[in-house]
């Protein structure tokens, strides 16, 4: 059951953290990877700053910080480039 909260939890990640960088989306698959290697890497980037996350909703909160961190990283490397996603009216 832990495997599919953190499933579920790094698909919201990556999926807000796709909003917030200005409409980046990669998909519900692709939102799901984000989230999780941005789980991954907000864990050991918490580790470093020797803070850690309890619960959901700390989870979540790393998870994210993650992902931005992730997509940030690989919009610097891509140098900007990349398509936003236009907004369904």
């Amino acid at each position: 059951m832990e495997f599919i909260w953190f499933i579920i939890i790094g698909g919201i990640a990556g999926w807000l953290a796709g909003k917030i960088m200005r409409g980046h989306s990669f998909g519900i698959v692709g939102n799901i990877l984000v989230g999780i290697v941005g789980s991954v890497l907000g864990g050991w980037l918490f580790g470093l700053l020797g803070l850690g996350a309890n619960g959901t909703f700390g989870s979540f909160v790393l998870a994210l910080a993650g992902s931005l961190v992730l997509l940030w990283l690989a919009r610097l490397l891509m140098g900007g480039k990349g398509k936003p996603v236009t907004p369904i009216k």
